[in-house]
């Protein structure tokens, strides 16, 4: 069978989370992006001393012991996963075709991927954008363009279902949000959650699955 397809990938080929490098089918580098902030070095040494302080419960106030930190909320970024993609989920990016066979794919519709946040709290969007590009030297940016085109043919395994993606090769970071404890000594946590960054890497992904 050869077939041109066009049919909206059906929710049970979702991607699985891992990407691995026989998925990364296309790369290319878009033209419209919004880059988004950066921090100062004084503003990233000065969260390092505090990201080093011990982790306490409760408020921190015991006796009358003070420190001289002083009262800020943080970020500390971990977890670092590269080539991670984030796929445009509107109509036209998305496609499944099989079993077996060659599907010829293409994007149909244009739009924006920008910073995927979830967690316990809310988050600052721009904040762990900053951190990111400042303390890992991470390309990601604050949102990319997805444009018409870039047509794709891909032959499918015998007996294989084939599903191909378009998105941004991004980046996934977990993230905690800290305070300075009242005395000053530690540091308590907020909060936390997962955060995926685009960057102006677009392309393909393709994987198969059995159904």
């Amino acid at each position: 069978m050869t077939a041109t397809s066009y049919a909206i990938e059906e929710p049970v080929g979702a991607a699985p989370e891992e990407v691995t490098p026989d998925q990364i089918v296309t790369q290319e580098t878009s033209g419209i992006a919004v880059e988004g902030p950066v921090m100062s070095a004084q503003e990233m040494a000065a969260e390092r001393e505090l990201n080093a302080l011990p982790e306490v419960t409760g408020e921190g106030d015991v006796g009358t012991q003070r420190c001289d930190n002083p009262y800020k909320k943080w970020y500390a970024l971990s977890g670092r996963k590269k080539n991670y993609h984030i796929p445009s989920w509107w109509n036209g990016t998305s496609y499944k075709d099989g079993p077996g066979g060659t599907m010829t794919v293409e994007v149909l519709k244009s739009g924006k991927i920008g910073l995927e946040l979830s967690g316990t709290i809310s988050a600052e969007a721009g904040v762990l954008l900053a951190k990111a590009k400042t303390e890992f030297g991470a390309k990601v940016i604050g949102e990319v363009g997805i444009t018409t085109g870039h047509r794709y043919s891909r032959n499918i395994k015998s007996g294989r279902y084939g599903h191909l993606q378009y998105g941004t090769w991004g980046e996934k970071y977990s993230w905690v949000k800290y305070e300075t404890s009242a005395d000053r000594c530690g540091k308590k946590k907020l909060g936390s959650g997962t955060v995926k960054m685009p960057t102006k890497e677009v392309g393909w992904r393709y994987w198969e699955t059995r159904t």
